[in-house]
């Protein structure tokens, strides 16, 4: 199952809401158990696979927690790695994925401005990297590589199979480091919105990283501005804290959306 991203990733980052649950557009998953295999994939793929300690360590865990510092307060993302199930928790409000629909319970005076049902896997989508490249109905090719400060990062294409997903016309991009084969730089398109196939890429630094039971997951994402491919100055950065992967799942009733909030 494909998890999307991004379009205006700072303004909906930044989203706040108010203090009672609401109801949200209905989505439909079809496929609510991600059914990850990690037999085949081309050799430059698996060299990343590893060097991030390998899908099938990735695999072996249940939960992932980490929590986002924002200006506007911490932002704690739980997550089941095996059916995507999701709870976010700020100060303002709370914003889940329950297996079936998304859901936000906002608090106090606040207004939540976003769309739960797009953002409520969205920056476990960058984290995920590159695991997330692992999901079922992806399709991998190799483009041109990507020159930053005179640096060349091999790049591979990631595009996804018709009707996977929401925005199966999303395309994404991983540059990695040919020297240690880790993740260096993410191009992604959004199609999201407009519903209309991009034309333009975005582009992430995996500035740093950080060991979490064997697993090199991010700890400062960059955004940066760029012309076509040509890397430009950086717009804005995130850094991730108390990060936890477990082999223990959440009960169910963990991601349930509030009684209080209508279908």
């Amino acid at each position: 199952m494909k998890n999307y991203l991004i379009l205006a990733v700072v303004a909906i980052l930044f989203a706040s809401c108010k203090e009672e649950a609401k109801p949200v557009e209905n989505v439909d998953y079809a496929e609510e158990t991600l059914d990850v295999t990690t037999s085949v994939y081309p050799e430059n793929v698996s060299k990343v696979f590893n060097a991030h300690g390998s899908v099938e360590a990735w695999n072996s865990f249940k939960t992932l927690e980490f929590t986002m510092k924002k200006p506007t307060g911490d932002e704690k993302t739980t997550v089941d790695l095996h059916n995507r199930r999701s709870l976010i928790e700020t100060d303002a409000f709370k914003l889940g994925f329950d297996g079936t629909e998304a859901w936000v319970m906002d608090k106090g005076d606040n207004k939540y401005e976003g769309k739960p049902e797009f953002y409520y896997n969205l920056m476990f989508y960058f984290y995920g990297m590159p695991f997330v490249f692992a999901d079922n109905g992806i399709s991998y090719s190799e483009v041109e590589p990507l020159v930053y400060n005179g640096k060349e990062y091999p790049g591979i294409k990631i595009s996804y199979d018709a009707g996977v997903g929401q925005s199966s016309d999303d395309e994404y991009i991983l540059f990695y480091d040919a020297d240690t084969n880790k993740m260096a730089w993410l191009g992604y398109t959004v199609t999201y919105f407009s519903k209309e196939k991009a034309t333009s890429f975005n582009f992430v630094r995996y500035a740093d990283w950080q060991m979490v039971n064997g697993i090199e997951l991010p700890s400062k994402l960059e955004w940066y501005k760029a012309e076509g491919f040509t890397i430009g100055e950086m717009k804005n950065d995130l850094l991730f804290t108390d990060v936890k992967l477990t082999k223990t799942a959440q009960e169910d009733s963990f991601y349930k959306k509030p009684a209080v909030a209508v279908e």
